[in-house]
């Protein structure tokens, strides 16, 4: 079973930027797709973006759409999340997660059954 741990959060003020990292532990990296997901207190936790690791296809959040990038080294079993001009309801805790690789969707993400504890993305206005 792989195990994800993710790092990078912290505070920032709005219109600034934060690099997540996510690093899969204990599995092949090339055997799953790989997704971020937020959750904000008092809300339901959310998809934000994703990657078929195998063909390079990414899914995003409407919400996030143009301000974030997913990307991967396969080399590092690691998973980026690039954070640009971020806004106050950006704010949440961002967790890595991961699925063995199956039908590709596109536009859909894949359902994710393993994930981080996460780390806390704050900005301030």
């Amino acid at each position: 079973q792989v195990r994800l741990v993710e790092s990078g959060g912290g505070s920032v003020q709005a219109g600034g930027s934060l690099r997540l990292s996510c690093v899969a532990f204990g599995g092949t990296y090339s055997n799953y797709d790989m997704g971020w997901f937020r959750q904000a207190p008092g809300k339901q936790r959310e998809g934000v973006a994703a990657i078929y690791t195998g063909v390079g296809m990414t899914v995003y959040a409407d919400s996030v759409k143009g301000r974030f990038t997913i990307s991967q080294d396969n080399a590092k079993s690691t998973m980026y999340l690039q954070m640009n001009s971020l806004k106050p309801e950006d704010t949440a805790t961002y967790y890595c997660a991961a699925v063995t690789k199956g039908l590709v969707i596109p536009g859909r993400l894949p359902p994710f059954g393993t994930w981080g504890q996460g780390t806390q993305v704050t900005v301030s206005s």
